[in-house]
């Protein structure tokens, strides 16, 4: 390998990795504020949320509850009526 060609693969690897450290970095926002960059899942909203997915929340009535939703009688989820976040 010629020295022109391993710095051109050099250089290439270097931006890959530079690519790859950011990428990860931007999808690593977790947040204890119940913003919804840990879950995915945002408080007072059940758009595009499947309670099947998130265990952690849909599971526990209390967490549930955290997130602004409640249960009825049939089992379905709904948003508490006056939910803010």
């Amino acid at each position: 390998m010629t020295g022109k060609a391993f710095v051109a693969l050099a250089v290439a690897t270097s931006f890959s990795m530079l690519a790859i450290v950011s990428a990860v970095a931007s999808t690593d926002n977790r947040s204890d504020d119940r913003g919804g960059r840990e879950t995915g899942v945002v408080p007072c909203s059940l758009d595009g949320v499947n309670p099947v997915y998130h265990p952690e929340i849909f599971g526990n009535a209390a967490a549930a509850a955290s997130y602004g939703f409640v249960r009825s009688a049939d089992g379905t989820w709904h948003v508490r009526p006056g939910c803010r976040h």
